[in-house]
C-alpha cells in the first residue's frame, strides 16, 4: 500500500510495508524540485534514517532499475539515438 499527498513545496510518497512479517517500517520519500529525500525510521535507535538523492542520482536509480548487471553512465538521447546508457 502507498499514499501520495502534495504538500506546499513536495509531493510525498508513503510506501507502507504489508504482507507477512517480519514487516519494515514505512518509508516516506519526498520528492523536491532539486532532490528526493527517503526516510525511515530505524527500530533499534529510534532515529529517522535519511537520504537525499540529486536528480541526477534519481535518473540513474530510475534506469538502473531496468538494465541488467554492469557499470553505466547515462547520457541525453539523441533524436536519433533509442539507446541512452552507455555500458
Amino acid at each position: 500500500m502507498f499514499t501520495i499527498e502534495h504538500d506546499f513545496d513536495a509531493t510525498v510518497v508513503t510506501l507502507v510495508d504489508e504482507g507477512e512479517a517480519p514487516l519494515t517500517e514505512d518509508v516516506t520519500i519526498h520528492a523536491f524540485e532539486d532532490c528526493v529525500t527517503l526516510e525511515q525510521l530505524d527500530p533499534r535507535t529510534e532515529d529517522v534514517v535519511r537520504i537525499t538523492l540529486s536528480m541526477s542520482q534519481l535518473a540513474d536509480l530510475g534506469a538502473a532499475l531496468d538494465l541488467p548487471e554492469g557499470v553505466y553512465r547515462l547520457r541525453p538521447a539523441d533524436e536519433d539515438d533509442e539507446d541512452a546508457a552507455d555500458a
